[in-house]
């Protein structure tokens, strides 16, 4: 039987050169499909007192008082994964386009309709083509979804979710984007006075992205008294991954031409990874509220930003004091307090090792029910013990023991970290070497009409920080206000 390497023809090698693949990732990749991914083992879950730290008022007072006071040691950066079109958001509205029997999420949303920070531009529009109000008729339904979806209307069903008018103010609505530039004026900004922000896009988004925040900024400079930096960057094409047939060949399409797929949001880690920062704060382009819900965010982003830094000075303090074969008991005593395993058996080397590595400080939410991963302590391939953010499909929910672990969980994560991503000699990290790439998963997908199979990457915040110093803070619930579906943003925390 032919091996992956010899499958290959000469303008596949073009192609995979071209993507920035190598052959051995392919073969690494095909044999990924064939093998699988292992569950993750669960040990605990992590809760308030064993892995989640709670802060007293005293405390959240305090850090969030020498939080300003630390930033003109570091350099800031607000990172944002923004890729992708809004079209699971109007879900509802696709699937009701065109039919005149109305759905109860597509009744609401007319009734409500004057609730939603787009209903200015939308009613101009309604106005214009002469269409009379009606939300009883089922026509006038359809025409709503039509005019929000489509590019004779405000086109949302194309736009990615950042670009969307998710809230109503006296003086006009704000996108999604416009509220993550207002955030990163109170907690990113740098000694110069710079609030630094990174985007993740799609490059067929990014003319109109750049269009709107060069419309906008000045708006915000001027209002809170700041200069924005906005950087973006893509999905890099050597971040794809191989598609394979059900039998675990590569997939090939209609031109004989091998198939590639987005690697998810674990490729992220590359983009993560290069950026000029000393201290990156990661929040989804989804979770957004309107200003007179956004103090308590405030007050834990910097509560978050300020526990990070210290844990990061007294990391830094003790591999110096490594380097100069000094503090041994000290750092293993601190290891310990990090959650980091030790043994009998370590040296000033191996603890070296253990404390030099990223940091990254993660807020917890108790969990209500919403879908996210949820901290746990997890044993590694090599037996190590360690805190981690675990999604459900990646644990075997034929496994009773597992499975009550899971259900078990207290709080999850709402994709609220704050990361160290330079060392303690003020050189970056590679963040590649920090991931634990049997975290991946498989899902079953079709190309017109035929069945494959993709692989996605170890997850951003799940497998492709496996490796990093971990630490989980509780936030409250009001500091998560995703936005998954255009109903969303009928509930109070978007009004």
């Amino acid at each position: 039987m032919l091996t992956e390497r010899e499958l290959l023809t000469e303008n596949d090698l073009k192609d995979l050169e071209k993507r920035g693949i190598t052959v051995q990732e392919v073969e690494t990749q095909v044999q990924n499909f064939k093998k699988g991914f292992p569950y993750a083992k669960l040990t605990r879950a992590a809760t308030l007192g064993d892995g989640i730290i709670q802060l007293t008022k005293k405390q959240l007072v305090e850090l969030d008082n020498i939080y300003h006071e630390s930033l003109s040691s570091v350099k800031i950066v607000k990172f944002v994964p923004a890729s992708g079109a809004a079209s699971r958001m109007f879900k509802d509205l696709f699937n009701f386009e065109g039919e005149t029997d109305p759905t109860s999420e597509m009744a609401n949303i007319v009734i409500n309709y004057h609730r939603f920070a787009f209903e200015k531009r939308l009613t101009e529009i309604i106005v214009g083509k002469q269409i009379v109000f009606n939300p009883t008729s089922p026509t006038f339904l359809s025409s709503i979804s039509s005019l929000i979806l489509r590019e004779e209307g405000l086109n949302y069903g194309s736009l990615p979710k950042g670009l969307i008018e998710f809230h109503k103010y006296a003086d006009g609505s704000r996108t999604a984007f416009e509220e993550h530039l207002v955030e990163a004026a109170e907690y990113a900004i740098g000694k110069d006075g710079i609030a630094r922000v990174h985007f993740t896009i799609s490059p067929e988004h990014q003319e109109s992205i750049t269009k709107h925040l060069d419309a906008v900024k000045g708006k915000y400079e001027s209002a809170f008294n700041v200069k924005y930096e906005i950087t973006f960057s893509t999905q890099k094409p050597s971040t794809d991954t191989i598609a394979v047939s059900l039998d675990n060949e590569p997939f090939r399409d209609a031109e004989g031409k091998l198939l590639f797929r987005p690697g998810g949001h674990g490729a992220l880690i590359s983009n993560l990874s290069d950026l000029d920062a000393d201290i990156v704060f990661i929040k989804n382009i989804d979770n957004v509220v309107p200003d007179k819900f956004k103090q308590t965010t405030y007050d834990y982003k910097e509560a978050l930003g300020s526990y990070l830094m210290d844990v990061r000075r007294k990391v830094f303090n003790i591999l110096n004091k490594l380097d100069k074969k000094e503090g041994f008991i000290e750092g293993v005593l601190y290891a310990k307090q990090l959650g980091i395993e030790v043994n009998e058996n370590e040296t000033i080397e191996s603890l070296h090792d253990k404390l030099n590595q990223p940091i990254r400080v993660c807020g917890m939410v108790e969990n209500e029910g919403e879908p996210g991963g949820g901290p746990f302590w997890v044993k590694d391939q090599s037996g190590r013990v360690s805190l981690q953010i675990i999604e459900s499909s990646q644990v075997d929910h034929n496994n009773p023991i597992q499975k009550k672990l899971l259900d078990g969980s207290t709080h999850f994560n709402p994709v609220d970290l704050v990361c160290s991503i330079t060392d303690y000699k003020g050189q970056k990290f590679d963040l590649s070497k920090f991931t634990d790439h049997n975290t991946g998963f498989i899902s079953y997908k079709s190309k017109k009409g035929i069945d494959l199979k993709q692989q996605e990457l170890p997850g951003l915040w799940n497998g492709a920080m496996a490796k990093w110093i971990t630490l989980f803070i509780e936030v409250p619930v009001i500091t998560f206000n995703p936005v998954k579906k255009l109903e969303d943003l009928l509930r109070p925390e978007h009004q």
